[in-house]
């Protein structure tokens, strides 16, 4: 499809890899900085929760407007006149004196969150293309990875006597330059690369029905994966009542295992195809969510389900690893454009901000297991209408070409 030299390819997936690192990182360190901002600013739960809606709401228009604009410059520009800015926005709320000015920061910061969200996702579907080969599960694998070494990098510096608000502005430094460095190898702009005949190469319009199944998917999909991170440590708390030591390591456990998969999910996809991974991924989760609510039941022993609990997490994880991936690639792979991929990462957000609440708000009328029916309800939507959708999505006239996959 694209004609572009194998050893550019690799750099450009490196620096790619670096982006996807870099962000991770900063998302990371802004979560774990959020109970030294809370006692700093003496914020409160409601005004704290404020803050945070405030970035997520901000960061979904973003995304509308990083789409379009990517459809007009491409997300490597997108990404070199940004990307490192993005990343300078954290200042913003690292550094407010009062409320007020946090929310004005958060805007900002929110602003940031959604421009570099599109442009990596749109150019990660991009490179894709040109390697001809499943390469996006690994660079949300190395996002989890920056994620979890921001918490523990935080941790360690917080144990060595230095302030949150110090390390927010290192990070924000930091991540600024090596946002500029990994920026810098990506991929041209697609309108200079030509198909076999000297064509531009255009995106395919993909019909508002498909739009809106792809929209379900990706939404379903962080909602599943929101249940295990909101939920997970207050499930073994609340429900199974393990022990203050034990309890947070449930987490641990789902992260450790989606973020191993999203490393390994590439050749896994490779193999089965974007559909039948989405059904065994979303019949992992569906069993591992079982064993969750199973382990409620289970409470012989000392630590009662709990262990039985960390087993549903874990597979939880691998099936849920590999869910979002799928469907940015399968927008590649169909030809679509960034404003599509846009409207995927605005998918995420959206389930981000609805699934904490639906499943808080029926755990308060209910039970928390109860709850936990609704990412499993969701686990096993994606399983049973996932391949339809991307049978749909990919179909394409039987003498149209495969692109050949770049080998190293």
């Amino acid at each position: 499809m694209h004609s572009t030299d194998p050893l550019a390819l690799r750099r450009a997936r490196i620096g790619l890899h670096g982006a996807f690192a870099t962000s991770g990182f900063v998302m990371g360190a802004w979560a774990a900085a959020l109970p030294g901002l809370d006692a700093r600013l003496d914020l409160g739960e409601a005004r704290l929760g404020t803050a945070l809606l405030l970035v997520q709401l901000v960061g979904l228009g973003a995304m509308a407007v990083a789409g379009r604009v990517a459809d007009r410059i491409s997300s490597r520009r997108l990404l070199l006149w940004t990307g490192p800015a993005t990343q300078l926005t954290l200042l913003a709320p690292a550094l407010a004196p009062n409320y007020a000015t946090l929310l004005g920061g958060v805007v900002l910061y929110g602003v940031g969150v959604g421009l570099i969200e599109v442009g990596i996702n749109a150019h990660s579907v991009e490179l894709e293309q040109r390697y001809g080969r499943p390469i996006i599960s690994a660079f949300h694998g190395l996002w989890s990875l920056g994620s979890a070494a921001a918490g523990a990098a935080t941790a360690l510096l917080l144990v060595l006597g230095f302030g949150n608000q110090a390390i927010l502005v290192a990070v924000a430094v930091a991540s600024t330059v090596l946002m500029a460095l990994f920026t810098r190898p990506l991929l041209p702009p697609p309108s200079q690369a030509t198909s076999g005949d000297g064509a531009p190469v255009k995106a395919v319009r993909i019909g508002a029905v498909l739009l809106a199944a792809l929209f379900l998917l990706g939404a379903g999909g962080t909602l599943v994966e929101s249940g295990a991170m909101d939920w997970a440590n207050l499930h073994a708390a609340n429900v199974l009542h393990a022990d203050e030591a034990l309890a947070p390591l449930s987490f641990t456990v789902f992260a450790c295992a989606m973020t191993v998969f999203r490393l390994l999910g590439d050749p896994i996809r490779a193999r089965l195809g974007p559909g039948p991974t989405l059904a065994w991924a979303g019949g992992l989760a569906v069993a591992g969510y079982a064993l969750v609510l199973g382990s409620a039941f289970d409470l012989g022993g000392t630590t009662g389900g709990l262990p039985l609990a960390w087993a549903g997490w874990i597979l939880a994880g691998t099936g849920i690893a590999v869910m979002v991936p799928v469907v940015f690639s399968a927008i590649g792979e169909a030809g679509g454009s960034p404003s599509d991929v846009a409207l995927m990462s605005m998918s995420g957000s959206a389930g981000l901000l609805v699934g904490p609440a639906a499943i808080g708000f029926l755990a308060e009328g209910t039970s928390l297991t109860v709850a936990l029916l609704i990412p499993s309800a969701l686990a096993a939507f994606m399983a049973l209408s996932g391949p339809g959708v991307m049978r749909a999505l990919l179909r394409r006239p039987a003498d149209e070409p495969k692109t050949p996959a770049l080998v190293e």
